[in-house]
């Protein structure tokens, strides 16, 4: 099972495609590993450097309709090579983010409240998630402010993570 804690990347907007997630010119790649430096290249959000800001995070918080646009499995891969395994946002374009458990990588919805509040106490200081996947725990943490969000994923997705993704899935029973 992929790791789900480590330093979080806020992205304070609605609506990334997967086109700013890796660019399409990008989708020739034959390894994930070829994708990595692309990452959120073509990103356009204030403040926001690609690959600087990036650099060591393990987590994304944003907004609603992450992974919207193209329905390429190349997004999570994007986000996996660089280290990326968890993304939580109030929704999630559909694809992307069954793409992202087919990966054995994780994309929870929290409510939009609970986003907000995330944002507003943690956005623009360092912030770690440490995750707690057997108790659906995430525990929040900056060095002045501490936070337990408890989240749910459907018994399949668990499924999925557990076991690496959906191909290791399907090999581990059919």
């Amino acid at each position: 099972m992929k790791s789900f804690s480590g330093r979080v990347l806020f992205l304070d907007r609605s609506d990334i495609n997967t086109d700013e997630i890796i660019p399409a010119k990008y989708l020739t790649e034959i390894s994930k590993e070829a994708l990595a430096p692309f990452l959120l290249e073509d990103l356009k959000l204030a403040g926001f450097t690609p690959g600087k800001d990036t650099a060591g995070k393990r987590i994304i918080i944003t907004r609603s309709n992450f992974g919207c646009g193209s329905s390429r499995e190349h997004a999570p891969w994007a986000l996996e090579v660089n280290g990326i395994n968890l993304v939580l946002a109030e929704s999630f374009a559909r694809i992307f983010r069954q793409n992202m458990f087919n990966c054995g990588m994780m994309a929870v919805e929290l409510p939009g409240e609970v986003i907000d509040s995330l944002f507003t106490r943690f956005a623009g200081t360092v912030t770690e998630i440490d995750t707690d996947f057997e108790k659906s725990l995430f525990t929040v943490t900056s060095a002045e402010e501490k936070e337990q969000v408890p989240f749910t994923v459907s018994d399949f997705d668990r499924a999925l993570v557990e076991a690496g993704g959906w191909v290791e899935y399907a090999d581990s029973r059919y």
